[in-house]
């Protein structure tokens, strides 16, 4: 570990791991792995999932898919958000090309 880190016990599906960790990411880091113990817990309850590597498999390719989704989601939003502001800016535009026209 370097000098940097400080090692970090979590628990996932019954087993401990210490990781090194910087000091101020270690709330994410136990805030991380409770979320993946949690994914793990699920998919071996649900039982069609055999085996702690094919666990640790599915849960991580449900998290890749949930977090994929959901920089789909803010990439449409932020591009429908860009779309309406320029069609603001163009209304704005116009309107200010025709006061300027007015007061000519």
């Amino acid at each position: 570990m370097s000098e940097n880190t400080l090692p970090v016990t979590v628990h996932i599906l019954d087993k401990e791991y210490r990781i090194a960790c910087p000091p101020d990411e270690e709330s994410s880091l136990l805030s991380s792995s409770r979320l993946l113990d949690q994914k793990m817990r699920e998919i071996r309850a649900g039982g069609k999932v055999i085996g702690t590597d094919r666990i640790a498999v599915m849960a991580a390719l449900n998290l890749a898919h949930e977090l994929l989704d959901q920089q789909s989601a803010k990439s449409t939003t932020v591009d429908s958000a860009n779309k309406r502001l320029h069609k603001i800016q163009a209304k704005i535009d116009i309107a200010l090309n025709q006061a300027n026209q007015l007061d000519l």
